[in-house]
């Protein structure tokens, strides 16, 4: 497949061939694993102290002339703790045994359990082919709710890569028939229920993503522009092409970019 190269003025000096990587068959379960496996890496382990519970003056005793002991008033002999007393009369609370008012957990949170889920390396490489060639696919992009210009999917040339004004490179994008798109992914709505508390008031649409050959000028440029991501492209991940596990993110891939690819082979299983 051949797409169409724009250079900064909107003329094309040619077209490009798509990498073989870009021929990969659609598979949305394998998308999702891998998404998945990506984000519980970033799960935060969490766990309740090893000695929660079990640091009350607790007494269980089951003699019978212990005049402490809950022996002969009726009562089940398990854990208490006293928590105040006239003479032989005891006020207290059960405390250590799990199944008591007032006492430990059973089976609290553990800060050692491993929240990783793993992924073949073959599956992952295949997940990333797959969700490669559904950003050129312009139905799945435009099902995905981004608004796709009219010769999409096309490829930018090398020149973007040195644009260092954020306005600049909004009007090259405006130009390029994304205005509507950038206008849908500058939005935000309030976040329903209780997150709106938690740090993440506002909910944020997904733009386009930039694709880069190497560290340059545009990195900087474009990142505050809302909903646009811009990343070299031995850094995409599955996170980035499908986000929320879904493909078909619009997406702009220099040249220099999909040359690398082609001749770096990567994502093959051959970089494995």
């Amino acid at each position: 497949m051949k797409i169409k190269i724009i250079k900064k003025d909107m003329s094309s000096p040619g077209q490009i061939e798509l990498p073989a990587q870009f021929k990969e068959s659609l598979r949305e379960d394998l998308i999702r694993r891998a998404f998945t496996s990506l984000r519980s890496h970033k799960r935060q382990p969490y766990g309740a102290l090893p000695t929660a519970g079990k640091r009350q003056s607790a007494k269980l005793s089951r003699r019978r002339r212990d005049y402490k002991t809950s022996y002969g008033i009726g009562i089940s002999r398990v854990p208490r703790k006293i928590l105040s007393r006239s003479g032989t009369r005891f006020n207290w609370v059960g405390a250590f045994a799990p199944g008591t008012v007032g006492g430990r957990r059973a089976h609290p949170p553990k800060s050692s359990k491993i929240w990783d889920l793993k992924i073949n390396d073959k599956e992952r490489l295949k997940a990333l082919r797959s969700a490669l060639s559904a950003t050129v696919q312009k139905t799945l992009v435009g099902g995905r709710g981004h608004k796709v210009p009219e010769a999409y999917p096309v490829a930018l040339d090398d020149e973007f890569e040195s644009v260092s004004k954020t306005k600049e490179f909004y009007t090259l994008l405006g130009s390029m028939g994304l205005g509507e798109e950038l206008a849908r992914s500058g939005l935000k709505t309030i976040r329903a229920g209780k997150g709106k508390m938690r740090g993440r008031r506002y909910k944020k649409r997904t733009g386009p993503l930039v694709v880069v050959s190497q560290p340059c000028a545009l990195l900087k440029s474009a990142r505050n522009i809302p909903g646009i991501d811009v990343a070299l492209v031995h850094h995409i991940n599955i996170e980035l092409l499908a986000p929320g596990g879904h493909p078909g993110r619009l997406t702009l891939f220099t040249k220099g970019s999909l040359e690398k690819i082609r001749k770096d082979k990567l994502f093959s299983e051959a970089s494995a």
